[in-house]
């Protein structure tokens, strides 16, 4: 008995425990015993759209939205840094201003981290590369086709849009960040938008990104061993 009341004395001392306590305990009236209401939490917790959680908010105020990271590299950084990526930016930027198709196929292909992609995507590239150039004399059909990729790109890594850019740099653009849905697809918008007026920068861009974040998909191909058969022999007398 001794024990027991000691645990409870303990329990009731205890700082931690004391508002649980307070909020289980029973009110006694003449009717009988009434448990008290548990007072719920006024801090909302909430998610993003990826999975990360938001800021904690007051009731009746939108939540702020957690800091996205910056793109690596520019969108006119096509001459690359003086680092060990410095040959492939320039390798880059080649590709995007000579064959696009190229450097789209090669982007879709480490993105979807599986090989054999290239071709799905290069291939509908060029006929699309094709139609506009002989329609209208410009590439102006293929970014409404590759414009996803930038986008498959900035949910991926968790990147921040024009919209977020924009509100960072001058303040602009704050009324579409306080809502998810309406952030998207501002952002979406921004990023066809940049593939359609900025097409071979954009690409590039996104191919210094990729490369800087994930190998490509015949990196991982298994090691072949190669076994090199003996000399011819001769008996010697």
């Amino acid at each position: 008995m001794f024990l027991i009341s000691a645990m409870a004395n303990n329990e009731e001392s205890n700082p931690l425990l004391s508002d649980e306590k307070k909020s289980t305990k029973p009110i006694s009236s003449a009717a009988g015993e009434i448990p008290a209401p548990v007072k719920p939490s006024s801090v909302p917790v909430g998610w993003t759209a990826d999975g990360l959680p938001m800021g904690h908010g007051v009731v009746g105020q939108p939540m702020m939205m957690c800091r996205r990271a910056q793109w690596d590299s520019g969108l006119c950084a096509c001459f690359g840094r003086t680092d060990e990526f410095c040959s492939s930016d320039i390798e880059v930027c080649v590709l995007g201003s000579t064959v696009p198709c190229v450097l789209y196929g090669s982007n879709a292909e480490r993105l979807g981290s599986a090989p054999g992609t290239f071709a799905n995507h290069c291939l509908p590239y060029t006929g699309l590369y094709l139609i506009g150039q002989s329609l209208f004399g410009s590439n102006c059909v293929a970014p409404c086709f590759t414009y996803p990729s930038r986008t498959s790109i900035r949910r991926k890594f968790n990147l921040e849009g024009s919209c977020e850019a924009l509100n960072r740099s001058c303040g602009c653009c704050g009324s579409f960040l306080e809502d998810d849905v309406q952030r998207e697809q501002c952002e979406t918008a921004c990023d066809l938008a940049t593939h359609f007026f900025c097409h071979p920068c954009a690409l590039c861009q996104e191919g210094r990104e990729l490369r800087r974040r994930l190998p490509h998909p015949g990196f991982n191909a298994q090691q072949v061993l190669v076994m090199i058969p003996p000399n011819e022999q001769t008996m010697g007398r």
